[in-house]
């Protein structure tokens, strides 16, 4: 089943991970400095993965494909892992959508 995970990173920062069912990350939030806050993304993530035009499909560097999820007003609220392939890519943002909706809130922090 997806969850999203908050927990705390090093810099002492809330963050949150919206994992699959088998356990993979497909979605990870910036930190934020109350865990309200980053509560207030999940439900972002929640609302925003049901409009496909909220999925900005970018490259790395490198030449890895990857997305990130804006809300309406343009700012970030999750960045995918870098895919092998623009399919694979895809398949996260399938994920994404497919997921949010409906997982549960693991708190860690």
């Amino acid at each position: 089943m997806a969850k999203f995970e908050i927990y705390k990173d090093n810099a002492e920062k809330f963050r949150f991970r919206l994992k699959a069912g088998n356990g993979q990350v497909i979605l990870a939030s910036q930190g934020y400095s109350a865990k309200a806050s980053a509560t207030g993304g999940i439900e972002s993530v929640r609302n925003n993965s049901q409009d496909d035009a909220r999925f900005e499909r970018k490259e790395s560097k490198s030449n890895e494909p990857y997305f990130v999820l804006k809300a309406a007003n343009g700012e970030v609220i999750g960045t995918s892992e870098m895919y092998s392939s623009n399919s694979a890519m895809e398949n996260g943002i399938t994920s994404v959508k497919t997921n949010a909706p409906g997982a549960e809130i693991d708190d860690q922090a």
